[in-house]
């Protein structure tokens, strides 16, 4: 009698309740399959009686679990797991006590760097040049905190003892005797240089000297100090008080014991660590370089801002690259590739589009206008006819006839520039694993975690397809398409990046 009681109540449903409840989750839970099925077997239940929608509700479990959604999902579970562990350092080694940190630069990362410390209860020393930025500093600070207590996560008192966690300064002699330094200034060799031979003088023995540097040579760092065994790059992703990732970036002398104490104090400061390697970009920049520049050949070659990124947002992206672009400031990625530009081949294929936005003056969101243009106060990107102009008038100047382009296409150019370079830092050993990669496009570029990150959606798509459009677009379009050897070897011996392991 009971199950018949609990058929009539299901049945008694509001009209278009289903309906409302996909599409709030088409909108919180946006690619995902499982919460749709979900939703459709709460409905088979209010249809059929309890033993066929149970019935009905195994085969639809069933499915899901063979999906490739699913296994993407199971992959990075185990991958973010497997980040843990370095091969060549042992789980006992003996780790250096943090007991107490310091920041150099009150600026965006600065300040989020901060944040991360006194939120896991370790003091923590924020050292500027002059007061006026250490105050704008410590003022962006309590204004994050306060916004966090509006919404009711922290209470006002928790505010004042968070704050008072982070203690003020303009003198480097305040912070000689913190257990670990993080320097996070302009993103200028010669400044880092400047910045660590200082920090050599006044740190004490056995503190650990870390750079939040997001390209530049932590070898060429460490090597300005009388201690590189104890210099390690900690590359946070902004803003550093919201992103999980932490890049842990080995430099050649850096000491084992740094290494395991890095990794350890990323997870108690609730980021997920990844070890990488030295070389420009490191894994998340390095590969993000080849996907920016597709990005923008797609411009010259006939596609819009909107199209670009509306390609990639279907495909599961927080956001596309020229949005993304816009969010961390045009700025920053010209100034990597004038830095770049003493190195570039004379022949190679340069698109200058960004550079020409640059030129007017707008830097992405912080400007109000970069690719797209922002009202105040809203995030939202408009797509900007002068932006469409400039595009134009480069691919007229350069003599490329502007055609139409699919979305099929414009997805295969930039996901497969990703997992092309991500091959290379494989063989390279910049990453230890395909699954590091992963996680750190997860954590730290908003890949979808539905997925399982590039190399993983490269696997699911299959090695031999992937490696015969890389070497249909180096035929088409030049050398920066080269197949990557071990895309090529995996290729043709029917091998995945997740199967791979080094020797």
């Amino acid at each position: 009698r009971k199950v018949d009681e609990m058929d009539e109540k299901l049945k008694d449903v509001p009209a278009g309740l289903f309906d409302e409840v996909r599409a709030a989750f088409a909108k919180k839970r946006r690619g995902f399959e499982a919460p749709q099925r979900c939703i459709d077997a709460v409905e088979i239940a209010t249809q059929v009686p309890i033993e066929e929608g149970l019935k009905k509700e195994r085969e639809i479990f069933a499915e899901l679990v063979q999906s490739p959604q699913s296994v993407a999902q199971r992959h990075i579970f185990f991958a973010e797991r497997e980040v843990s562990k370095i091969p060549d350092i042992p789980k006992d080694t003996p780790l250096r006590e943090i007991k107490s940190a310091a920041v150099i630069g009150a600026g965006t990362m600065g300040g989020g760097i901060a944040m991360n410390f006194a939120n896991a209860g370790i003091p923590v020393t924020i050292l500027e040049m002059n007061q006026e930025a250490l105050d704008k500093g410590l003022g962006i600070v309590k204004k994050n905190y306060d916004n966090t207590a509006k919404k009711g996560r922290i209470t006002a008192e928790q505010v004042d003892q968070l704050m008072g966690l982070i203690t003020p300064t303009t003198s480097y002699d305040d912070i000689g005797q913190a257990d670990i330094v993080i320097e996070a200034v302009f993103e200028e060799m010669d400044i880092k240089k400047e910045v660590f031979t200082k920090l050599d003088e006044v740190m004490k023995p056995g503190a650990i000297l870390a750079s939040n540097t997001s390209t530049l040579d932590v070898d060429e760092i460490a090597a300005v100090t009388k201690r590189p065994e104890d210099v390690i790059g900690t590359h946070f992703f902004s803003p550093a008080n919201v992103m999980k990732l932490l890049e842990i970036v080995r430099a050649e002398k850096t000491a084992k014991d740094v290494v395991a104490t890095t990794m350890a104090l990323a997870k108690k400061i609730k980021k997920v660590g990844v070890v990488v390697g030295v070389c420009d970009g490191f894994v998340g920049n390095r590969m993000i370089h080849p996907y920016i520049r597709e990005a923008c050949f797609l411009l010259e070659e006939g596609a819009l801002p909107q199209d670009v990124d509306g390609a990639m947002y279907n495909f599961g992206m927080a956001m596309g690259p020229l949005q993304m672009s816009d969010l961390a400031g045009l700025d920053v990625g010209w100034r990597i590739r004038k830095r770049q530009a003493a190195t570039r081949p004379a022949d190679e294929r340069y698109s200058a589009v960004l550079d020409k936005i640059c030129e007017e003056g707008r830097y992405g969101q912080k400007t109000g206008a970069g690719v797209y243009k922002y009202e105040p106060g809203n995030r939202m990107p408009i797509p900007d006819p002068v932006v469409e102009e400039i595009i134009k008038k480069e691919s007229e100047a350069k003599g490329i006839e502007r055609k139409p382009l699919s979305a099929e296409e414009i997805t295969e150019r930039l996901q497969y520039a990703l997992v092309n370079e991500g091959a290379k830092i494989l063989e390279e050993g910049i990453a230890m694993r395909s699954g590091d990669i992963d996680v750190i496009y997860i954590y730290g570029y908003g890949y979808p975690v539905f997925q399982g990150g590039p190399m993983r959606y490269a696997d699911t798509v299959g090695l031999d397809k992937v490696y015969a459009k890389v070497s249909e677009f180096h035929d088409r379009f030049g050398e920066q398409w080269e197949p990557a050897p071990l895309l090529k070897q995996l290729a043709e011996s029917g091998g995945t990046f997740s199967g791979w392991k080094r020797g």
